[in-house]
């Protein structure tokens, strides 16, 4: 690799992790408050489509055993 090329590179890595440290100054944490309600929204949604998938496993398997035993 010629230096001309090395240079090239090194200062394209130079942009780039500038442009990223510019960017990383841009983001916005969210507080805690926020954190925990999306917390419970996510604990909740999870507990419900457990819950729907559980009965429509209770339901197939009711199904599939009728089935079954005909």
């Amino acid at each position: 690799m010629t230096e001309e090329k090395k240079q090239e590179k090194q200062s394209k890595s130079k942009t780039y992790f500038r442009g990223v440290k510019a960017e990383s100054k841009k983001i916005i944490w969210p507080n805690k408050e926020t954190i925990i309600n999306y917390t419970i929204v996510v604990l909740v949604i999870s507990a419900l489509v457990s819950g729907f998938v559980f009965l429509l496993d209770l339901l197939f398997n009711a199904g599939v055993t009728s089935l079954i035993s005909l």
